[in-house]
C-alpha cells in the first residue's frame, strides 16, 4: 500500500481508502432518500479486517450516513477487531443533517454535531472534519470560525471541504482554508481532477489535496448491471430515482466497458483497478474512497493497489468513456 499526504499536514492516507456511506443503510433526511441498501455488520467487519490487513488506514464517514448509524458501526467494528481507533485516520462530516436547526451550518449545530460524532466514533478528536457541501447561505464566515475554534480546542485535527461544483469550492476555500477537498471523481466525470481544471489551480494555490468519492461511479464502471434487467432499489436508497441506473444508461455504457475489458482484462477486479488508478494518476489526488458492503467488495477495491496505468492507458480510458 502506498500513502499520500493530506495537504501540507502530518496526516498521510492509504491511496485506496474506504468510504462508509453504505454502512448507514436505508435512510431519509427531510423526507428525501439519502441512503443505501441495508448492510450486515458481520460482513462489514470482515471487509474492514481485510482492508486493515492490506494497509488501509483511512475511513471516511459522515453524520448523515444513517443519521449516525455508520459512525457508531465503525466504532463497534474497530472495537471488535481490537483496533485502537487512534491508529487509523477517521474523517467525518457536517452539513446534510440539520437536526432541529434552521440551517446545518449554524455554529451551535456544528458544535452539537461535532460532539455527537465524537461520541458515536468513541473518540476525543476527528482527524479530518469536512463541511459536507458548499451551500453555506449567509453562514460561511461564522461556520469557518466555528471550525477554526474546534481545531484550536483539539477536537479537529484537519479541516476539509466537500462540494459539488467548482464555484462552491472557489467561494469556500479562501475562507475555510481546508487541507482536504472532497467530491466525486470517476472516469465518466473527472471535472474536478482533470488536467487544467479550475479546481486543480485552486488546489495548487491553497496547497489542498483531493479525496475522491465514487471512483467506480457507484458500481457502474464494473459492468455489473444488465440493461434488460436494470437494478431496482428499496425506498430509502438514493439510487431509486437515479436515471444513471436505468436501462438506457446501462445499455449506452456497456459497449464502452467492453472496449476497456479488451485492453485491460475482463474481470470485475480489472475494471475496478483501472477505474481507481485512473483517478489516482491525476495531480493532487490523495486517495480514492470506494464504498463497500462486504469482504469481496473490499478485495475488489484493493485490486487497484498494485495496478499501474501509462499515460497512453489513461488517454484510452478517457477517450473510450467520453
Amino acid at each position: 500500500m502506498n500513502y499520500r499526504q493530506i495537504g501540507t499536514t502530518d496526516i498521510s492516507v492509504s491511496e485506496v481508502s474506504l468510504g462508509c456511506w453504505t454502512m448507514g443503510g436505508l435512510n431519509w433526511v427531510n423526507g428525501n432518500a439519502n441512503g443505501w441498501a441495508n448492510v450486515d455488520e458481520d460482513e462489514i467487519t470482515a471487509g474492514i479486517k481485510t482492508a486493515l490487513d492490506a494497509g488501509v488506514n483511512h475511513f471516511d464517514n459522515a453524520d448523515v450516513y444513517g443519521n449516525g448509524k455508520a459512525e457508531r458501526m465503525l466504532a463497534r467494528v474497530l472495537d471488535k477487531l481490537g483496533v485502537k481507533s487512534e491508529s487509523v485516520v477517521i474523517a467525518t462530516k457536517i452539513g446534510h443533517f440539520p437536526g432541529t436547526a434552521e440551517h446545518a451550518y449554524e455554529p451551535a449545530h456544528i458544535r452539537h454535531q461535532c460532539e455527537q460524532s465524537l461520541i458515536n466514533l468513541k473518540r476525543d478528536y476527528i482527524d479530518i472534519y469536512y463541511f459536507h457541501h458548499g451551500w453555506f447561505g449567509d453562514h460561511l464566515e461564522e461556520a469557518a470560525a466555528t471550525m477554526d475554534a474546534l481545531v484550536a480546542e483539539g477536537k479537529v485535527r484537519v479541516k476539509g471541504q466537500s462540494a459539488y461544483s467548482t464555484d462552491d469550492f472557489e467561494r469556500a476555500i479562501p475562507v475555510v482554508k481546508p487541507a482536504a477537498l472532497q467530491s466525486w471523481a470517476h472516469a465518466l466525470d473527472d471535472q474536478f481532477v482533470r488536467q487544467g481544471a479550475r479546481l486543480q489551480e485552486l488546489m495548487a494555490e491553497h496547497k489542498c489535496t483531493f479525496v475522491a468519492f465514487s471512483p467506480l461511479a457507484q458500481g457502474r464502471l464494473l459492468d455489473k448491471f444488465d440493461p434488460s434487467k436494470p437494478p431496482t432499489f428499496e425506498p430509502g436508497d438514493h439510487r431509486q430515482t437515479n436515471s444513471s441506473f436505468g436501462a438506457d444508461a446501462i445499455a449506452a455504457l456497456k459497449p464502452k466497458l467492453e472496449l476497456l475489458k479488451e485492453r485491460f482484462g475482463s474481470t470485475t477486479e480489472d475494471l475496478s483497478a483501472i477505474a481507481q488508478r485512473y483517478i489516482l494518476n491525476m495531480d493532487n489526488v490523495a486517495c480514492v474512497i470506494p464504498g463497500f458492503r462486504n469482504e469481496a467488495q473490499v478485495r475488489c477495491n484493493l485490486s487497484a493497489v498494485n495496478r499501474t496505468l501509462t499515460a497512453e492507458d489513461v488517454q484510452f480510458i478517457k477517450e473510450t468513456l467520453s
